[in-house]
């Protein structure tokens, strides 16, 4: 046994022991007593990849530090990489491009406390490139073979390699024994991954490692560099193109998001700053006005009559989100979404650019048959195209599978709406109890009661239990949707994450946004009036439906968002970052304080988290939700992009952090956009303008403030406006079941008032809708169906105006490919040139040698 001190120098490496050829790939596992069929399996498919051309290297257990684990390390040597490259049509460079990129920008200087060196912005050079052909190299900036393909690409090629190499005997034709996923499913190997090229916090001491995993710790996974712009040129060379798309979809979101707080920012302060003018809240907390208006019961038995000033604070807390700027807010939160959609296609297509994808294929990489889909479908066919036998899956077992599937979808999300009918009932319950305790805030509760209202308590309480709620359902969810879209045996990778991404969208947007479309659209709704109140479920059940504060569900609505909405993205950050470091903590406590000085780098490397294939899924899916909270209920609550900006500065290093720290390298992957996830994003952008519609309508308390002022107002002004909002009903035509117990809480009036627009008792019409509540609605709807107008013209409109490709990007393309193509042919022509003079040269000299021989 050599010392540690001796193998330092050699295990803290990318290299074979003869330091010279690259580990491109490792493959670990444990030599099981009883694993003779493992065995077995590993000696044909290491000896299956030699065959392929691969060159391996295995360390002893003896030499790993738990004693038990063996790794094996596999080289591409030059003819490998070279072959794979030209099957995978891979582009790599040949000449240096000649294309000006940068433009001169007015006041750059501004930027340059947000920029990184150039060398971290710009790892490589411009090229032109073309697809890799074997038989013209040449034709390719070759300089190092060792160095010409980049660790990324050659990992991409040894895993495609790895995935597609039997494990049978020579002559046995088991073609489901394929590939590295079932080697690791069945624990022959426990696992297979790319080294990272250093350690995230030290420059590797080997001069010919290029050591971006540090430069990436160093200028992008630190939360202090939060202000910076990101690294994507770097994280696409070292990562791959879909991780780099990902991280440069969540860096533009967060630009714009910049936009949408600076507005609902503005939005908030319009709202604090014209408290004065807010005539609706000081009439309700004048003592003369809102204190001598009694109001009815709020609930049955428990809740007492009241006075009108009880809800003085919660009238200005309202007018916050509920004001003039609330309307402009939610128009232009629309055109915002449509330009965030069409500016998005314009980055993605210089990406798409920047990162040679204009030709890229998703489907060529994406449609390799699972393992999955071949171990568990038997039967075979003859495939049209290939001329070869197939695994496929029967139509009736397909049918099969498909409505069972769909049944289970419908009984979960039932199952969401059934909890929901629960929190509903929880509000409906415990509002009396909180109604009980809390009978006059202003003169029995001094220190709380000022601040507390029975509405807010009740919000804040269901809230929080509803939270509670979908993180708990969250968790079976997850799990619910994987194990549907495995029963339903999806063919290839991207059958299987499109469905999967469906159905787990599905199930959250129940989960986390049907307690805010209840609140906003059903809460005060359907109540009735006192003589005749709404029940949930009857009569017989007690649980009178909710009424509206005098102010509006707005402002409940705005609790129920943030709660959520924050909790959310605060139990996730704890999640992603704070259990790693509590992880890492205790690790170091356990004397790992340097681990390169007790563990090789494959070894380091091996103890991090696997990065998994839908790894990137549910990043994708917990900014689509966070998405959908600041665009469909935006209106009620303009703050909540800001929320947004804050948390998303965080995510971005968070992810970074997480990627370059507790992840192992993941194999490159090729992606020339965010995927499914776009389609689902035009949905929301779409669905979000109803939404917001229809809360400025029936939410908020716009429209019944603008048809009063310019309507039934006499004095052109908001005086008035609450006495007018406000019905009687006679106090003795009360059902005795819906009377508080304290009968005396009324102090001998004989009519209470009530949120509604109906005829006053002793009228022909007695406690029917007034014309003014006709009117209301009919403004409602009106503006409903202007505001919807207005906002998807102004969106095709400029979504007509922003092309999906910017022109310059445009000839550019076509630039590069006229240049490719007359390159190409002055090679060919010269390459001709050089056969044809040394076929002259062959006749002249088989010529000579005739001559000669006749002289002689």
């Amino acid at each position: 046994m050599f010392s540690l001190n001796k193998l330092q120098p050699n295990k803290d490496t990318v290299f074979f022991r003869d330091g010279v050829r690259r580990i491109d790939f490792v493959l670990s596992y444990v030599d099981e007593k009883d694993g003779e069929k493992k065995q077995e399996r590993r000696r044909e498919f290491e000896a299956n990849l030699e065959k392929a051309g691969l060159e391996l290297e295995t360390e002893d257990k003896t030499d790993s530090k738990d004693q038990k684990s063996y790794f094996l390390k596999i080289h591409a040597p030059w003819d490998v990489l070279a072959t794979y490259a030209d099957v995978l049509k891979i582009k790599v460079p040949f000449k240096v491009s000649d294309i000006p990129h940068g433009r001169d920008i007015p006041w750059e200087w501004l930027s340059h406390p947000f920029r990184l060196p150039e060398h971290v912005m710009h790892p490589q050079s411009d090229y032109f490139t073309y697809h890799f052909d074997k038989t013209k190299t040449d034709f390719y900036l070759i300089n190092d073979k060792e160095t010409f393909f980049p660790p990324s690409t050659r990992n991409r090629i040894v895993f495609y390699i790895l995935a597609r190499c039997p494990y049978y005997k020579e002559g046995r034709k088991e073609k489901d024994k394929t590939g590295i996923k079932r080697l690791l499913s069945n624990g022959t190997y426990t696992a297979a991954f790319p080294l990272h090229d250093c350690r995230y916090w030290k420059r590797a001491r080997n001069a010919e490692c290029e050591s971006e995993r540090y430069n990436l710790y160093k200028h992008w996974a630190r939360f202090l560099c939060f202000y910076k712009e990101q690294p994507l040129n770097l994280i696409r060379k070292y990562y791959g193109e879909k991780i780099g798309i990902y991280f440069a979809w969540l860096g533009f979101y967060t630009e714009m998001l910049f936009f949408a707080a600076v507005m609902g920012l503005i939005c908030f302060v319009y709202g604090v700053l014209s408290y004065d003018d807010n005539i609706s809240s000081k009439e309700i907390c004048d003592a003369e006005i809102g204190g001598s208006i009694l109001m009815c019961p709020l609930c049955d038995k428990k809740c007492t009559f009241w006075t009108l000033n009880s809800t003085c604070l919660s009238s200005w807390q309202s007018h916050l989100f509920d004001n003039e700027g609330t309307v402009f807010f939610a128009i232009f939160m629309g055109i915002w979404v449509t330009l965030f959609l069409e500016l998005w296609k314009r980055r993605q297509a210089r990406l798409e650019y920047e990162w040679d994808l204009v030709d890229f294929e998703e489907e060529q990489q994406q449609l390799q048959i699972r393992p999955e889909f071949e171990i568990k479908c038997t039967n075979r066919r003859l495939n049209k195209i290939t001329q070869e036998m197939e695994p496929y899956l029967p139509i009736t077992t397909k049918c099969a599978r498909y409505c069972l599937s769909a049944a289970t979808v419908i009984f979960w999300i039932s199952l969401i709406i059934a909890c929901i009918i629960g929190v509903i009932a929880y509000r409906l319950a415990v509002y009396a109890s909180f109604a009980s305790v809390i009978k006059d805030p202003v003169r029995k509760i001094q220190l709380v009661g000022r601040f507390i209202t029975p509405q807010l308590a009740t919000s804040v309480t269901a809230s929080c239990i509803n939270f509670v709620t979908i993180m708990v359902l969250n968790f079976f969810y997850e799990r619910v949707a994987i194990w549907i879209t495995d029963m339903e045996i999806p063919k290839t990778h991207l059958e299987y994450e499109n469905r999967l991404t469906t159905k787990m969208f599905m199930f959250q947007f129940v989960n986390y946004y049907s307690s805010c479309f209840y609140v906003a659209f059903f809460k005060g709704k359907f109540v009735n009036y006192p003589g005749d109140y709404s029940y949930m479920f009857g009569k017989w059940t007690n649980l009178r439906n909710e009424e509206c504060d005098p102010g509006g569900c707005l402002i409940e609505l705005s609790t129920q968002l943030v709660i959520i909405m924050a909790g959310k993205q605060l139990w996730g950050n704890i999640q992603e970052a704070l259990l790693p470091l509590m992880r890492n903590w205790w690790s170091s406590r356990r004397g790992r304080h340097h681990p390169e000085n007790h563990y090789s780098r494959w070894e380091q490397d091996h103890v991090l988290q696997n990065f998994s294939q839908l790894g990137l899924f549910y990043e994708y899916l917990e900014m689509v939700i966070q998405f959908g909270f600041i665009t469909l209920f935006v209106a009620s609550f303009p703050l909540a992009p800001l929320l947004a900006l804050f948390n998303n500065i965080l995510e971005i290093r968070v992810d970074a952090w997480k990627f370059t720290t507790q992840f192992r390298r993941p194999v490159a992957a090729k992606a020339r956009s965010i995927g499914a996830w776009q389609e689902i994003l035009n949905a929301v952008a779409i669905l979000s303008v109803v939404t917001n519609a229809f809360i400025m309508a029936f939410t908020s308390d716009m429209i019944p403030r603008m048809v009063y002022l310019y309507a039934y107002s006499k004095e052109g002004s908001m005086k008035g406006y609450v006495n007018n909002s406000l019905s009687v009903f006679h106090i003795s035509q009360i059902d005795k079941p819906n009377l508080p117990d304290d009968d005396d809480s009324f102090d001998n009036s004989t009519t209470c008032r009530y949120r509604d627009y109906r005829y006053p008792p002793g009228h022909d019409k007695e406690y029917t809708h007034t014309m003014q509540f006709w009117h209301i609605l009919a403004a409602k709807m009106a503006f409903i169906i202007i505001m919807e107008h207005v906002v998807f013209v102004v969106k095709f409109f400029v979504a007509w105006m922003i092309p999906d490709i910017p022109s310059d990007v445009k000839a550019r393309v076509k630039r590069e490919r006229y240049l490719i193509q007359e390159y190409l042919h002055n090679y060919e022509v010269e390459r001709l040139k050089l056969q044809l003079s040394a076929n002259k040269c062959l006749v002249l000299t088989a010529q000579t040698v005739s001559l000669t021989f006749l002289i002689v």
